[in-house]
């Protein structure tokens, strides 16, 4: 079974626009980067495409391959098959770890989430999501009110339970 994404960190972000992965993630990116090259730097997708999210999704190359699959699958000539794949190969970069745990996040990627000093990485299961801290903080603040919102006697494993509703 693969390794997931736990937790996060906030880290500070270069005029270049470098930035350190969180540790615990760099273990989680190589191991979901299949490249059999031992010199080769882990890799993974920054996705971009969808205009109405605030933050950026990164994926392991194992499940950016497990999205690509899905969108072969679709009709070529379907409207769906169509705006996935504008949203999806348009809206995405490759990016590489480099050797001290970095990558450079393109000035139009920083842009689009309002990043200037520092990042949030929030971990998502078998993605991560790069969020401006500002930003983070409201939306962990909506999702703490929710959870708070939840009776008493409600254990956190009920959302597990598909036939649990919020």
């Amino acid at each position: 079974m693969a390794e997931v994404f736990l937790n996060g960190g906030r880290h500070k972000v270069d005029a270049k626009g470098r930035v350190s992965i969180p540790s615990g993630f760099r273990s989680v990116i190589a191991q979901g980067d299949p490249s059999d090259d031992t010199t080769h730097q882990p890799q993974f997708v920054i996705f971009f495409g969808d205009p109405r999210r605030n933050y950026l999704e990164c994926y392991t190359i194992e499940a950016w391959e497990e999205i690509v699959a899905r969108i072969k699958a679709m009709p070529r000539s379907s409207e769906k098959r169509k705006t996935a794949q504008f949203m999806y190969f348009h809206g995405s970069q490759k990016m590489s770890v480099d050797d001290t745990g970095r990558i450079v996040l393109p000035q139009k990627l920083r842009d689009k989430i309002g990043l200037s000093g520092e990042a949030e990485f929030v971990a998502a299961g078998d993605t991560f999501q790069i969020w401006e801290p500002g930003v983070f903080e409201e939306y962990e603040a909506s999702r703490v009110s929710v959870i708070e919102a939840l009776p008493d006697h409600i254990d956190a494993a009920a959302l597990l339970d598909e036939d649990f509703d919020l």
